[in-house]
């Protein structure tokens, strides 16, 4: 009895050690699923990375499914028509036929069903590669735009029609594998029932006939489908993308063509089949109807006819030709880049600005970035990083109430930087359980005045504010740096911030981390990182958790990598906490007639800012909100995955307020509409107004200015509001062309408004305004004095801002030192109106001075040329003297330097 028991309870220890190591290999090769399940879960996203998993293999299922019962049944009635002939009647000569038959026909359930699985599986894995594609068709709605030339609704070519290419390819492939494979066979055992005098079963006949109408219906398909290729053509680029008269007058007829008679072969072929007595008549009429496919497919594919009536019928008269096709192109390119409601407005400057004391002129000024970001991370590195192991990896601009008034600010959050610790101090409890995180953050003013300190809005560790700034969270345990795993809280203690001498230790008591209490999940992290200390150490806690993937765009990468992300996430501070936004785009290539861009997104014809994605610096959380609900692609996505993403009235009120328009997306508009702002078929095709970005220091070598943000009232009137500015020149030319502001302040977010300067009058660009300032004796006197030994001048990118009916260019003049400490002053500002340049410690008194001067050189050139009398001017009518009233006096002309 004892024994029996003794035995009992060995087999049941072997049970249990075998369902341990069981469930740990299992748990060792499902390691990755399971981590980031737990990674999923622990923000709230476990069902929609199970749903993620569950759709892509449901999708390989059903596609396997799908050609593994085209495979199947066809072998199953191919089975149904072979081994008809007797054995012991096929004579020796086919009898090695006959064998192959009969080992086909017999061992039937073990040979074509794995046979039909395998091809199945071959062709399905390049469709289960796509298979976001099919969920875009399932779950895709409506767009409500429809295309120009086949009256589609957009939608069309968004979702099904990439699909519908991609299918038509798979299943010819899987039917010409069947058709190819079946004809063999049947051949055999015609061969067979030949020897014996017997016919291949009729069934077998109608069974290839059929295979062969369905190859040939799905060339058809094919070639329907190439209707819809036409209108991603780019033979008549760099003029316009699409169709042309030569497409859709030659080649689409063409291609109906080529459908047809494709069909008219295919019917004929099967009739050769199955005829009797008329078949050789029946072939004539197939190989004729085959020659003139061939003849129409070469027509379609040779470029030969195409150039003929591009040469004689289309290039004569190409613009009236042409017309129809260039307005769609036009269309559908501002379609595609959101650009169909911009507004066009006439800016006529002023040489003379606006009083100092009219309304929002000091109000603007206040507000204008005289910091260039590059130059204010020497700043904040110097006097804020306050420890080694501190960055600040980005300066980031944004608007905060300071008292009574809205004021522009960059602000930048104090991040850890593990790797400037000691190198007696790097070891794996540093790294990953005492500095795990970044503190506070810094905030001035976008300006200020020469030779006036800093003010700090918030400074300091901790946080400190004299303009009631206050942050309950300021630990960054998730930002912009390069960050390893941490393991918080834990007994070791997490020190916070420095305090004199000492260190403020805490415990981490956010939501974020992944909890690593069990040995079971400290094995598997162990594996998971490959770093046995996460198993042997003996600080880790039961309310322990594993923060990664800490990095703000590794995270969200890592739960939505179909959304394309903007170039940074900015930050935002409220009393709550730090938070980062990330806007997030969805594109396409398929927008139909939009002319294609390259971009550090692939290559796009349709781009849409669909997602604003905010990042808890403390917590990790990420929450995603719908920022254009009107984009098709963004609400396919919102069907495929609920609870994914938000309405944007449910973000948080304090961080909605700090949104702005995306430079990715504004700089990609632009670029568009510098060439597409002209929707006049016939001036576009000129093509003699194109833009281009202007140059930010006059120097082509230096590269082209990008969009920055300031506060101005050129929406409405009166009203100030945070905005993004871009300005553009001519192409090839240095003058001022444009500006380009997009709103980032509610109602006006997302509204683009293009200032145009009239054609016919100079309007400085930003090479012509350095011109002046390097030939300025006074200014370049001041820049030998204050460029020499021991320090260093460093003159800031250069603003375009109209205040009032005046353009203003602005640029700061720092003064830094030359060693390894920098931190630079803010010498100077010049500023000119385009024929004037002054330079002074503040922008008030710039403004002051210019206004000054410049209604100095007003009266100069009126005494110098009064104006002409009624008599004078029937003089200068004449010809005989005097100065015409249709031109410009001299004075107009002249350049006036300070």
């Amino acid at each position: 009895m004892k024994s029996r028991l003794k035995w009992r309870l060995i087999l049941v220890s072997l049970a249990m050690v075998g369902i341990a190591a069981l469930l740990v290999g299992v748990s060792i090769v499902f390691l990755d699923y399971l981590v980031n399940f737990w990674w999923f879960d622990s923000l709230g996203y476990g069902f929609y990375y199970l749903l993620r998993l569950f759709y892509r293999y449901l999708i390989f299922a059903l596609i396997t499914l799908l050609f593994f019962l085209i495979f199947f049944l066809n072998f199953r009635i191919a089975l149904r028509y072979l081994g008809s002939a007797s054995p012991s009647a096929v004579s020796k000569k086919y009898q090695g036929y006959e064998k192959l038959v009969r080992v086909f026909r017999r061992g039937s359930p073990w040979l074509y069903n794995p046979l039909a699985l395998v091809l199945a599986v071959l062709v399905a894995i390049p469709l289960f590669r796509q298979w976001q594609g099919f969920l875009f068709y399932v779950f895709g709605p409506d767009a409500g735009i429809t295309d120009p030339v086949y009256g589609k609704d957009i939608s069309f070519y968004l979702f099904s029609y990439p699909i519908y290419t991609l299918i038509q390819r798979r299943l010819l492939f899987a039917f010409l594998v069947l058709l190819l494979g079946l004809a063999l066979i049947y051949w055999l055992e015609h061969r067979l029932m030949s020897s014996i005098g017997r016919k291949l079963p009729r069934g077998a006949k109608w069974h290839l006939s059929l295979l062969i109408l369905l190859v040939f219906f799905i060339e058809i398909w094919d070639f329907f489908l190439q209707r819809y290729s036409l209108l991603y053509g780019s033979s008549h680029q760099p003029l316009f993308f699409g169709p042309g008269f030569v497409e859709m007058h030659i080649i689409l007829p063409l291609i109906w063509g080529t459908l047809i008679l494709l069909g008219a072969t295919a019917f004929s072929l099967v009739y050769v089949i199955h005829a009797k007595k008329s078949w050789r008549r029946g072939l004539k009429v197939t190989l004729a109807f085959g020659m003139l496919f061939v003849l129409s497919l070469a027509g379609r594919h040779s470029t030969f006819l195409p150039k003929i009536v591009e040469k004689y019928l289309v290039k004569p008269s190409e613009i009236s030709r042409e017309k129809p096709f260039i307005e769609s192109s036009i269309r559908a390119t501002l379609q595609g880049y959101k650009l169909e409601e911009v507004e066009i407005r006439k800016f006529n400057p002023e040489r003379l600005p606006r009083d100092i004391d009219a309304p929002n002129v000091r109000q603007t000024l206040r507000n204008i970035p005289l910091w260039d970001r590059g130059v204010l991370a020497d700043v904040y590195r110097d006097l804020q990083e306050l420890r080694n192991y501190y960055v600040f990896p980005k300066i980031n601009v944004g608007r905060y109430p300071i008292g009574e008034r809205k004021q522009q600010v960059f602000l930048a959050a104090r991040e850890l930087d593990y790797t400037q610790l000691p190198g007696g101090a790097k070891n794996w409890i540093n790294q990953h359980l005492s500095y795990t995180h970044g503190y506070g953050a810094v905030m001035t003013p976008a300006s200020q005045g020469a030779d006036e300190p800093i003010a700090w809005f918030l400074k300091g560790i901790p946080p400190q504010s004299e303009y009631g700034f206050t942050v309950k969270e300021p630990g960054i345990y998730y930002g912009l740096g390069t960050y390893t795993y941490a393991i918080a809280p834990n007994s070791a203690g997490e020190m916070d911030y420095p305090k004199g001498n000492d260190n403020v230790m805490t415990n981490y008591r956010g939501k974020g981390g992944v909890s690593v209490s069990s040995y079971w999940r400290k094995l598997l992290f162990g594996l998971y990182f490959q770093e046995k200390d996460i198993f042997f150490t003996n600080k880790i806690k039961e309310d322990s958790k594993i923060l990664f993937r800490r990095n703000v765009r590794q995270r969200i990468r890592s739960l939505t990598p179909f959304f394309s992300l903007d170039r940074a996430p900015y930050l935002v501070v409220t009393s709550k906490g730090l938070y980062w936004v990330q806007d997030g785009y969805t594109t396409s290539s398929w927008f139909p007639n939009a002319t294609p861009r390259t971009t550090d997104k692939g290559r796009i014809n349709y781009m849409r800012n669909s997602v604003k994605i905010v990042v808890d610096a403390y917590n990790g959380t990420v929450d995603f909100y719908i920022a254009d609900p009107a984009d098709p692609i963004v609400r396919a996505y919102d069907r495929m995955y609920p609870g994914l993403l938000k309405e944007l009235s449910r973000m948080d009120k304090d961080i909605l307020r700090h949104i702005r328009y995306p430079q990715d997306f504004f700089e990609t508009q632009m670029a568009v509409y510098a060439k597409y702002h002209m929707t006049d078929p016939s001036v576009y095709y000129e093509q003699e107004d194109v833009w281009e970005f202007s140059n930010a220091r006059g120097d082509k070598s230096v590269g082209t200015e990008v969009s920055y943000f300031a506060t101005l009232d050129l929406i409405e009137p009166g009203r100030l509001d945070f905005l993004l500015l871009l300005p553009m020149n001519p192409r090839n030319r240095d003058n001022l062309r444009a500006l380009a502001v997009g709103g980032c302040d509610q109602p006006y977010y997302g509204k683009i408004i293009l200032y145009e300067f009239p054609k016919g009058e100079l309007v400085y660009g930003l090479p012509q305004i350095y011109a002046l300032i390097n030939e300025e004796p006074k200014i370049a006197k001041a820049f030998t004095l204050w460029d020499q030994a021991g320090s260093q001048l460093v003159q800031g990118i250069m603003l375009i801002l109209p205040v009032g009916n005046t353009i203003l260019y602005i640029q700061p003049i720092y003064l830094q030192a030359s060693g390894k400490i920098k931190i630079p002053e803010l010498q100077r500002i010049i500023m000119s109106q385009g024929q004037i340049v002054v330079m002074e410690k503040s922008l008030e008194e710039g403004y002051a001075g210019l206004n000054k001067l410049t209604a100095k050189e007003e009266t100069a050139v009126e005494s110098r040329f009064p104006a002409l009398s009624p008599a004078s001017e029937k003089m200068g009518k004449g010809g005989s003297s005097g100065v015409s009233s249709g031109e410009k006096s001299p004075g107009d002309e002249t350049k006036k330097k300070n």
